[in-house]
């Protein structure tokens, strides 16, 4: 016995009609024959009228990672609070190649990039990528909260003290350099930035996220 295909719920950005579709023959109708049409499939009526909100650059080649949340649930957790950073860091191999970045969350319009440096940890650039925001946003006097994933990152920032296992070789020499200096900055700064969770499970996929998963 086959099993049942879950419904799916299209975005149609840019299209003949623009809108949300509850079924594929519609979608089709409306970036058929359209050029630069911009669309993708959701799986949750929610998501899809948070990704309807934004730009498709948040969303557009990106596994969203969806969980069937019920409304309850994601009224819940709410929404990421606008205007803010999320700050997502990628790592092939660990340790291995690493880098981090910031982007504003509305937009995915990018702030900062930094790396690849080599011989670095997933942790130790979702760290960097924090405090790089939170130096970013004192510089120029923003309180906007900086969201992200990795809930080991953000402990390190609220202790000032990144707990990592990496190793110091002269390839990751640079990595100790910029964590050295993470630490002293913390320690040398106040700042009124909210560091917040990034809720994958409500939102869909950070949207500062490199897309290598």
């Amino acid at each position: 016995m086959s099993k049942k295909a879950k419904q799916k719920f299209y975005v149609v950005w840019e299209g003949v009609d623009p809108g949300i579709y509850d079924n594929w023959a519609d979608c089709k109708k409306q970036i058929e024959g359209f050029e630069g049409a911009v669309y993708k499939s959701f799986l949750t009526m929610e998501m899809a009228e948070y990704a309807f909100e934004r730009s498709p650059k948040q969303f557009i080649g990106k596994d969203m990672k969806e969980s069937l949340l019920s409304k309850e649930q994601l009224a819940v957790i709410g929404k990421p609070i606008l205007p803010s950073i999320c700050v997502d860091g990628a790592c092939s191999g660990s340790p291995g190649v690493a880098e981090y970045r910031g982007v504003d969350t509305e937009t995915g319009a990018e702030f900062f990039r930094q790396g690849p440096y080599d011989d670095g940890t997933n942790n130790v650039v979702e760290f960097l990528g924090i405090v790089h925001a939170l130096a970013f946003c004192k510089q120029r006097q923003l309180s906007m909260p900086i969201y992200s994933d990795s809930r080991n990152a953000i402990g390190w920032v609220k202790y000032k003290n990144p707990r990592t296992k990496l190793k110091a070789t002269k390839r990751n020499q640079k990595i100790f350099e910029l964590l050295d200096r993470a630490v002293k900055w913390l320690h040398q700064n106040e700042y009124k930035n909210k560091i917040l969770k990034w809720e994958t499970k409500a939102w869909g996929e950070n949207p500062a996220d490199f897309g290598r998963k």
